[in-house]
């Protein structure tokens, strides 16, 4: 018996729902980063801090990376067509690459500024300024943490859950700078800024790097982690015809999955049968990997073929 069986995966919500509520979480984030921007041109220029400065570069690449990601994610989600018969989903990873290049080229223009401080040993000013805008922002970014949640629980969308944990180190990045303004200008340690400046530099930098693995591991056609592809050989297993699974091979493109493999049937199987036995295996995949698109190939039991690797009962 020989032959491919293949399916492409589809959401058993409804996927209008979910396209919806991603395009609100993303919008959300958008303009929260818009409104910080703001104000923290404001404050920079106000206080003339360079942990404020390095806080207004991240919030400045928060909103370009929820532009890009809005705009890439659509890409990424656009059917598949005839010269692009494995869909878009790479989309996400270039728009990755491309927000990793200006997020270095920003950290290297905050340590530039934070080294050149160091020896000048001016002071900031505006410490109310600066901390009131901290505050707000620590304040906005936990409303826009709150709805995140709540569409990550519904969608479980991996481009929302990123831009969700970007934001929770954004909490951090204000608190640093608040941090940083009043050590400065009630205790007198002017070089403290520019230390902070120079660490959010190296966070921007740590940020990029993990951007980066990320990006390429799809780019190149990664397998999946050891304890995703562990659930879904188990579910495979689990069905009673299935005699073994070998040749198993999976990649993620943007929010979409794939997987390969071939599996043993009893040889005395009718090809309807075989049929009617990978269509029950698609369907327990998909309760638990609904957006995987997966790709069959029924073996005789005991059929052995070269350089194989085995995964029996």
């Amino acid at each position: 018996m020989s032959g491919f069986h293949a399916h492409h995966g589809h959401d058993h919500g409804s996927a209008g729902d979910r396209a919806t509520l991603t395009r609100r979480a993303a919008l959300a984030s958008i303009s929260v980063a818009l409104f910080l921007v703001g104000l923290k041109v404001w404050a920079s220029w106000s206080t003339d801090s360079v942990a404020m400065l390095g806080s207004l570069a991240d919030t400045a690449l928060d909103l370009l990376a929820s532009l890009v990601t809005f705009f890439g994610v659509r890409i990424a989600a656009t059917p598949a067509d005839e010269e692009h018969r494995f869909g878009h989903g790479k989309a996400e990873a270039l728009a990755a690459l491309f927000q990793v290049v200006l997020i270095s080229f920003s950290a290297l223009g905050i340590a530039w500024r934070a080294f050149g401080r160091f020896g000048a040993n001016e002071p900031t000013h505006d410490l109310e300024l600066g901390v009131g805008v901290s505050i707000v922002a620590i304040a906005v970014t936990f409303g826009l943490l709150a709805y995140q949640r709540f569409v990550i629980a519904r969608t479980n969308s991996v481009a929302i859950q990123t831009d969700h944990v970007h934001y929770q180190s954004d909490l951090l990045l204000n608190l640093s700078v608040i941090v940083a303004l009043v050590i400065d200008q009630l205790f007198g340690i002017h070089w403290i800024d520019p230390v902070f400046g120079f660490a959010i530099a190296i966070w921007l930098f740590l940020g990029a790097w993990r951007g980066a693995t990320h990006a390429i591991d799809q780019l190149m056609d990664r397998e999946w982690d050891d304890e995703k592809r562990d659930r879904f050989l188990a579910m495979v297993k689990a069905h009673p015809e299935l005699h073994g699974l070998h040749e198993l091979r999976t990649r993620t493109s943007g929010g979409h999955d794939f997987a390969q493999f071939h599996i043993w049937l009893d040889p005395k199987m009718t090809v309807a049968e075989a049929h009617d036995v990978m269509d029950e295996i698609e369907a327990r995949i998909h309760e638990e990997f609904p957006l995987v698109d997966v790709l069959i190939h029924p073996d005789p039991k005991g059929l052995e073929e070269p350089g194989q690797d085995l995964t029996p009962e």
